[in-house]
């Protein structure tokens, strides 16, 4: 199908929304690049489409199915987002992609939360380290009447209660720190990589 005026109008009005969608979404220098890549998407399917019964409602089926410039600069967004995770394996980027996935999905959501959890540990046992040797008697493992009921600190130390630990403690923290963020980030790579592309393209 070759497209009128009028048929080019109502794509480059298209477009036009679609780009202002995509500048909420993606930095200044991928939107260019978003937009002339699912301009291309839309040429491809006007060209081998049938005209019938008319242009316009031939047009307006291919741009219904693509779906509100919204909408589709969202899910461009998220793939995005996610390639750059599974990628990189950076935290920052990792962190945006299981986050995305969180609010648009049931089982985002309990993915980030059960990640979640992992760096929140990672982070309270690299937390110990730092703390230990500002305050040696208040971090370490936990004894009450004698008996060892935890790993951490205690500010202020409660009757009844001692903390004990030398500060051999510090590798250890940092060596359990540093192996729940790795795996934490593991985890997360796994969990995005084997994210079927065309649920990508719906959330």
């Amino acid at each position: 199908m070759n497209l009128t005026d009028t048929g080019e109008s109502r794509v480059h009005g298209y477009l036009f929304v679609l780009e202002r969608s995509l500048k909420s979404f993606l930095p200044p220098e991928a939107v260019r690049d978003a937009a002339r890549e699912i301009e291309s998407h839309i040429r491809e399917r006007v060209l081998s489409a049938d005209a019938a019964p008319n242009e316009r409602d031939a047009l307006e089926r291919i741009l219904e199915e693509l779906g509100p410039p919204l909408r589709v600069a969202q899910a461009y967004s998220a793939e995005r987002t996610i390639d750059e995770a599974v990628a990189t394996g950076r935290f920052v980027p990792m962190l945006r992609a299981v986050g995305h996935l969180a609010i648009t999905t049931m089982t985002g959501f309990f993915a980030a939360l059960g990640l979640l959890t992992g760096y929140l540990t990672s982070f309270a046992f690299f937390t110990l380290a730092v703390l230990k040797p500002i305050f040696p008697h208040n971090v370490g493992v936990v004894y009450r009447h004698a008996w060892p009921i935890g790993f951490g600190a205690q500010f202020p130390v409660q009757p009844g209660t001692m903390v004990e630990a030398g500060y051999w403690m510090i590798p250890v923290a940092l060596f359990c720190g540093l192996g729940t963020f790795a795996a934490m980030q593991r985890a997360a790579r796994r969990f995005l990589s084997r994210w079927p592309k065309a649920r990508r393209r719906e959330l």
